[in-house]
């Protein structure tokens, strides 16, 4: 059961969709374009073609990304719009089995437009991304980006959002058991990548790497991985890159539609459902969805089923507005809601059961091996987190003549409370209240010689409040600012972008002083002070250039350049206690510099009717990287050692290289390959601490995939079946320093999937079931970045910490809803 003080009333709308840009491909004269944009043009019509045999494509999704605005082909292949607002706006046509058509065109001309599908040698196509500069194909891109589209998130077996999308080569997680996961790109993570949902900033206490992600895993449509600190839009904390995370198109006009989709996995039980509702109604437009999930402990071969490691969630989002021809106003929502417990991992020190902490009479608490009882059932013990996020936002898009203005205003409350006292369950002991306001205004100047320019600004103001009983970091509040100015243009077979962008951020802290025999606060100058009061300023600029050049229609280089800003975080600056997800006590330096960066990105892709081969590698040298130094010595009245944050200069390397070989005619056979590397040192340190901590092994990925759109007379459409091996290498490059880390063995895992949807005589989808094993053959491992890896020794078997999920095989149906 969930538990009842998430009530319905928690379902809420969710963020739509993210902040488009309009990307035009060729310079256009001033006339182009009328600048009597708030009057709607005639409509906008079209057909979908096969490039080849000319047939019409019935069913094809035609989307202008910057309008919101989305439809599908008729029977004969023809679309319309019957209230798009003039102007030159980027349109993508997507249909299975084929690749993207993308290009820009104008709304206001009155000419019937035609788009031409090419069969589809690769998944990549022409793929729209949304957050870098501005919408734009991937290709004239030079900021390294990858795109995990619906397709692939369905056939993915995942517990949470960064699971989901974690085989993106260039792409890991810091876990700590199966429901927190955390993004790491090429090697850094917590503060170092900005996750957005829908475009706007997601800001959850992210300084913890065990806090998780607070998004629904059900309503993300793609993800988009920017790897870098290529996009200015965001501001300090996109040193490493971005993910960002979509909503799927809205649906075109006079439709409304639904899905209902229900996952099982067998490892620990995993139900999930999820409802969605969206429509268009003379312009009106909405989506609605529920999601929930329950699950129990996980197991695997050495430890059997894990004591307290299941989680339950509850989340609802959506969004509520109008599209015009002026262009559109949506309201969002976004409420997430997850319990879970906490993995410990004590051992009892004869048998290696698991331990669990007993209120014994009501005063005392006692370490207790559990019961067979205690690891069936989807029930939770202490210590166990209650995490609650809700945004609710304003995203709003105003044509103005040839010029376009964004406007995003959200508010968000980040709820995070801890459980660990067993004599008093209910009691939170860490409790953070976290409410920010943010903003984002985007204005798209008119082209002018062929440069799309789009100036900026973008912040936000937070507060963080302490209402527990314990105290990791001050109160503290938080002023950001940021104005940038971005700008592109094609020439000929090169496509240049660039910018700059200027950052101001302030952090507040507030001293606070503890009654020595309570532990609770008292006035200053009464008690122990626990943190200090002190006021810190960053300043900094970040910038960003690059190239795309298409040498031939089969291959394309790439290069950009690139300046990362970071300020610490309040956790590098004011912690001052036990952090249990580091096992260590902490101990922050008010002082810090703010992170800078210069990265270097190169990358080529060479594509014909056989093969596709692309190689992405980057070279990323980091001036006062912040890290945690032991204080030599020194222990907590707890036991535990003391570390101090300091900095030092980081220098980190390496790329991502795939091949697909797709031999033409047999397209749909496909042996797909990547291979993921960084190499991360830290300067001038002695033995054991030259290398970066929580850096990911390299990771070999292979899989032979078949698709068939249609199988013979069957009423199987699009079925797929994939075989796969993952094998990721030895982590001998630790930081060995201080027991912070060990040398984690080499695995190797193979996964299977099988899918298909299922239709009826019409041709009309009745649903799709998708069937997904991973680790099939149930190898016993831990992954270098899971936090568990340094639990408790098991006498039993030998064997430190405790391992990662088992065989897991995941069930998925996916049932679409019409409702007209």
């Amino acid at each position: 059961m969930l538990p009842s003080s998430w009530a319905p009333g928690l379902l809420l709308f969710a963020v739509s969709g993210s902040v488009l840009a309009q990307t035009p491909e060729q310079p256009v004269p001033p006339t182009a374009t009328p600048r009597a944009a708030r009057v709607a043009t005639a409509p906008t019509t079209g057909r979908v073609l096969d490039a080849a045999t000319q047939e019409p494509l019935p069913g094809a999704t035609i989307v202008f990304p910057d309008l919101r605005q989305a439809t599908t082909s008729g029977p004969d292949g023809s679309f319309r719009f019957s209230n798009l607002p003039r102007g030159r706006f980027l349109m993508q046509v997507r249909f299975i089995g084929y690749n993207t058509f993308v290009k820009t065109v104008d709304t206001g001309s009155g000419q019937p437009l035609e788009a031409a599908l090419a069969t589809a040698a690769t998944e990549i196509g022409q793929v729209v991304v949304t957050g870098v500069s501005a919408s734009t194909e991937m290709r004239r891109s030079p900021v390294p980006t990858t795109v995990v589209d619906r397709n692939q998130l369905n056939q993915a077996a995942s517990t949470n959002a960064i699971d989901a999308i974690a085989h993106t080569p260039g792409l890991a997680q810091i876990t700590t058991g199966a429901a927190i996961s955390k993004p790491v790109i090429r090697g850094l993570g917590s503060n170092r990548v900005i996750t957005l949902n829908n475009g706007a900033k997601q800001e959850g206490q992210q300084w913890g790497d065990e806090h998780g992600i607070e998004i629904d895993e059900y309503a993300i449509d793609r993800a988009e991985i920017i790897k870098g600190p290529g996009s200015l839009l965001y501001g300090s904390d996109g040193m490493a890159g971005v993910v960002n995370f979509l909503a799927p198109d809205p649906v075109e006009e006079g439709k409304v539609l639904g899905s209902v989709a229900a996952n099982y996995q067998t490892n620990n039980h995993l139900q999930g459902y999820s409802l969605m509702n969206a429509g268009n109604r003379n312009g009106f437009n909405w989506l609605v969805r529920g999601s929930g999930k329950i699950a129990g402990a996980y197991r695997n071969r050495y430890d059997g089923r894990v004591y307290n490691s299941g989680f339950r969630e509850l989340d609802g989002n959506g969004y509520v507005g109008i599209n015009k021809s002026w262009g559109y106003s949506h309201l969002t929502f976004n409420s997430f809601n997850q319990q879970l417990g906490l993995v410990e991992g004590e051992r009892d020190e004869e048998t290696g059961q698991f331990l669990k902490l007993v209120n014994v009479g009501g005063q005392y608490a006692d370490e207790r091996p559990v019961t067979d009882q205690d690891l069936r059932g989807y029930d939770l013990d202490v210590p166990q987190q209650q995490v609650n996020h809700l945004r609710i936002g304003t995203d709003n898009n105003f044509i103005l003549g040839q010029s376009r203005l964004t406007l995003n205003v959200g508010w968000q409350q980040n709820l995070r409370r801890e459980f660990g006292d067993v004599l008093l369950p209910k009691d939170p002991s860490l409790y953070f209240q976290l409410r920010t306001l943010d903003y984002a205004a985007r204005y798209f100047l008119p082209e002018m010689s062929g440069w799309s320019t789009t100036i900026g600004l973008s912040g936000m103001r937070q507060e963080n409040v302490n209402k527990g009983v314990e105290f990791l970091i001050p109160a503290y509040r938080l002023l950001d600012g940021g104005v940038f100015a971005v700008t592109k243009k094609t020439f000929g077979n090169l496509d240049l972008s660039g910018g700059l962008r200027y950052d101001l951020r302030r952090i507040t802290a507030d001293a606070l002083y503890l009654d020595p025999d309570t532990g609770q606060p008292v006035g200053s100058g009464e008690g122990e002070q626990k943190f200090g009061g002190f006021t810190s300023t960053f300043r900094n600029v970040s910038g960003s250039v690059g190239g795309s050049y298409n040498v031939s229609e089969k291959l394309l280089l790439k290069a950009n350049v690139s300046r990362g800003f970071r300020a610490p975080n309040i956790a590098e600056l004011a912690s001052n206690g036990k952090h249990e997800g580091t096992i260590r006590y902490e101990i922050g330096t008010p002082n810090l510099k703010a992170e800078t960066s210069l990265q270097l990105d190169g990358g080529v892709s060479y594509t014909t009717d056989h093969i596709s081969l692309s190689l992405d590698a980057f070279r990323n040298q980091i001036q006062n990287y912040v890290f945690p130094e032991r204080i030599e010595g020194l222990i907590s009245a707890e036991g535990d050692p003391v570390f101090q944050y300091t900095q030092g200069t980081a220098r980190l390397a390496g790329g991502e290289a795939s091949l697909d070989i797709h031999p033409h005619p047999f397209d749909w056979l496909h042996f797909e390959n990547s291979f993921s590397m960084v190499r991360a040192l830290q300067l001038n340190q002695p033995e054991g601490q030259q290398y970066l901590p929580f850096i990911p092994a390299d990771r070999l990925q292979s899989a032979v995939r078949v698709n068939f759109r249609k199988v013979g007379s069957s009423r199987l459409n699009n079925l797929y079946a994939r075989a796969g091996v993952e094998h990721t290498f030895a982590q001998n490059r630790f930081f060995s320093a201080f027991d912070t880390e060990t040398r984690t063995p080499g695995y190797t895992l193979v996964n299977l999937g099988l899918g298909s949807d299922v239709v009826n005589a019409r041709a009309k989808t009745l649903f799709s079931l998708y069937l997904t094993a991973n680790n099939l053959f149930d190898v016993g491992y831990q992954s270098h970045l899971s936090r568990l890896k340094y639990a408790a020794y098991n006498v039993s078997n030998g064997r430190t910490g405790v391992y990662n999920m088992g065989r897991n095989v995941s069930l998925k149906l996916v049932v679409p809803l019409a409702f007209n």
